[in-house]
This record gives structure tokens, C-alpha cells and sequence, in this order.
């Protein structure tokens, strides 16, 4: 069944509805069938932006959006976005690793406890599913706004063997880095050439897997048409060096333009990894995608100390280091497929 099919008129809720991912969605799917979407956020500066942004480009269909304010820390606040609502995008986080690692206790409220709110609403209302958005530094986290996202992975597991699958399904999808979402790498660094400054890299060997905001959402898309209620969710993202994309971008816009290496951050890892070795001993390959199943076992431990499992697959951990790694000729063939590159190139042309 296609996409379009499914979701005719129902209704979809997006937590953290203002950000990039929010905006890919709506994109997507506001010229569709679908009902409503609802945007739930705590930022009314954001929500007008939106809703004047959407008005403007889209006045025909911009009808559809509904705008909540609420914060998922707050259970009766999401509640009051979930009557009648059919689907949930949870893509509200806490997201930037250095703020998360001098505020950690703030990323556990939003990222953690938030999506607690948002699968008990979710449940108690009876949404048919609900898609989670994780991130690849929640394999092996080693910060805080990992670690904060391996324990939502984790919540999201335990709530799916909780709740009766053809009541509520819940997935997570679990992804790297998306190329020019907001508060990234990328938009930064146009800002400085257009600022005249060298651009500013971490660590020039360090990799990252990249993918577009419209792979983001064909992710979740994947995950909601393909996944089993507790499934993780990755894709075969491609990955590259950072002196790789910083030199991708520069031969855009400014090429010989100065890079210039400031040292790695709070929290930052050299390679990122989106299926650990004890995950790979049960993912399956479905083609572009791995699925990561739920392990479904209770908490009878005593029958595993006689019988074990002697299966494993062969796959061992998939990181930005093992991953196909692009040349430069890559990332910009990948980054002249976005809008947004599209719209800076046209402007710095007309500068």
C-alpha cells in the first residue's frame, strides 16, 4: 500500500514539529490525502514562523496544520495533543552534544522522560503507531546527549513489550548526521564564508555518516510501513571525513577558502557507529535498511544459565569508519541535490 493510501485522511502528531525535520514532513506531506498535522512544540516564535512560512507557500493546503503548545516533559500538555490522533513523528530532543554534556540532567527530562510522556499519552489514546527518532551516538554513547538517547532507545523497547502491538506500535529509527538541519555543521560554515572567516573543523580525520533531510523521513517512513513494534530501525548511510564535507563545501562556494582545525569538542567521538556488535548479532539485512528486533524474552533469567543461543550473524559493527566513506566529488553530488545548498549557491551567485 502506498504511503499517500495510508495516511488519507487520518491524523498526525509531530513532536518538536518547528524544527527541520518537522518542516521536511510537512513538505512532504501536506499536497497528500492526509488529514491533519499537528505540530507540537514549546516555542510559540517558531510555531508563527512556521505557520506564516507555510501560509505563504502553500495557502491551499496549509489548512491541515494545527499548532500545540505543550513540552513533552509535560504529560497533561502532550495528552491534550493526542485526542483523535492516529499517528505520532517523535522527533522532540535534546540534540546538540555540548550543551547536552554541560546540562545533562536537562537532556534526560526531554529525551528520556519526555518520550515517556509521549509513548504514555500515545497509548492511552489509542494512536495506532508511533515512530521515535534516535541518533547514532546512542550505540556506545560516550556524552551525554548519547547516553540520554540510548536511554529513550531503551524506553522505547521496554514500552513496546508493555502494550499490546495492534493497540499502539512503536519503533524508533536511529540515524547520523542530517546535512543542513538546524543548528548543523554545514550551515555554519556558509555563514562563514560569507562572513569572510576561515571555516572552523573539529578534526580533519574524524567521520560522520550524512544523510539528507528527505532520507531522514524516508526512514521513518520505512520504519512505519515495515516495522514490528519494538524494531530499531537503521539506514546504509554513507559516511566521509570532516576535511572531506569542510572541502565539499568550500569547492561549492569559495574554493581554497581557509579551513582552519580547532581540536574536537565536549563529547565528541572519531567515528560513529549506528549498529553495535551485539545488536549485529540479530539485526537483519533488509536490502538499504537493518532492523534490530526487539528481544522478546522475559525476565525468567534462569532458563538462559542452561539454554543460550547459539545464532549469531556474521554482520559485526556498522560505523562511519567501515561504511562506504565519499570522496569529495560525492559530498557535492549529494549536497547539490538539497534545497537549501541550492538557495545559499543562488544567493552567494547573486551577492
Amino acid at each position: 500500500m502506498s504511503t499517500s493510501k495510508i495516511f488519507k485522511g487520518k491524523t498526525l502528531v509531530i513532536t518538536g514539529g518547528t524544527g527541520s525535520f518537522g518542516n521536511a514532513v510537512l513538505n512532504r506531506f501536506l499536497h497528500t490525502d492526509i488529514g491533519e498535522i499537528r505540530i507540537f512544540s514549546r516555542d510559540e516564535k517558531k510555531q508563527d514562523d512556521m505557520r506564516h512560512e507555510f501560509q505563504a507557500k502553500m495557502p491551499e493546503v496549509a489548512g491541515k496544520i494545527s499548532f500545540y503548545i505543550g513540552d513533552v516533559r509535560d504529560l497533561a500538555s502532550v495528552k491534550n495533543a493526542m485526542h483523535g490522533v492516529d499517528y505520532i513523528f517523535h522527533a522532540a530532543a535534546l540534540k546538540q552534544v555540548p550543551s547536552c554534556e554541560f546540562f545533562p540532567i536537562e537532556a534526560v527530562k526531554t529525551n528520556v522522560l519526555g518520550t515517556e510522556n509521549v509513548l504514555t499519552a500515545a497509548i492511552d489514546e489509542g494512536v495506532e503507531a508511533v515512530i521515535c527518532l534516535s541518533t547514532d551516538k546512542a550505540a556506545y554513547p560516550v556524552n551525554a546527549m548519547g547516553t540520554s538517547k540510548a536511554m529513550m532507545e531503551k524506553v522505547i523497547v521496554a514500552k513496546s513489550r508493555t502494550v499490546k502491538p495492534e493497540r499502539t506500535k512503536i519503533c524508533c529509527t536511529r540515524y547520523g548526521n542530517v546535512m543542513c538541519s538546524r543548528g548543523s555543521v554545514i550551515p555554519l560554515w556558509i555563514d562563514q564564508i560569507k562572513s569572510g572567516i576561515p571555516i572552523t573543523i573539529t578534526e580533519p580525520s574524524m567521520t560522520r555518516f550524512i544523510m539528507s533531510l528527505e532520507e531522514a523521513v524516508d526512514l521513518v517512513l520505512f520504519a512505519f510501513e515495515n516495522g514490528t513494534s519494538g524494531d530499531i530501525l537503521v539506514q546504509k548511510a554513507p559516511a566521509c571525513t570532516i576535511e572531506t564535507l569542510a572541502q565539499a563545501v568550500t569547492g561549492l562556494f569559495q574554493p581554497e577558502h581557509e579551513i582552519k582545525v580547532i581540536g574536537i569538542r565536549h563529547g565528541e567521538k572519531m567515528y560513529e557507529t549506528l549498529l553495535t556488535n551485539e545488536e549485529c548479532a540479530h539485526a537483519v539485512d533488509l536490502g538499504n535498511f537493518y532492523r534490530v528486533p526487539c528481544d522478546k524474552r522475559d525476565l525468567n533469567y534462569d532458563k538462559y544459565f542452561k539454554d543460550g543461543d547459539t545464532k549469531r550473524n556474521t554482520l559485526t559493527e556498522f560505523n562511519s569508519n567501515n561504511t562506504e566513506l565519499l570522496n569529495v566529488e560525492q559530498v557535492k553530488e549529494k549536497l547539490l541535490s538539497l534545497q537549501y545548498i541550492s538557495d545559499e549557491l543562488a544567493a552567494w551567485e547573486n551577492r
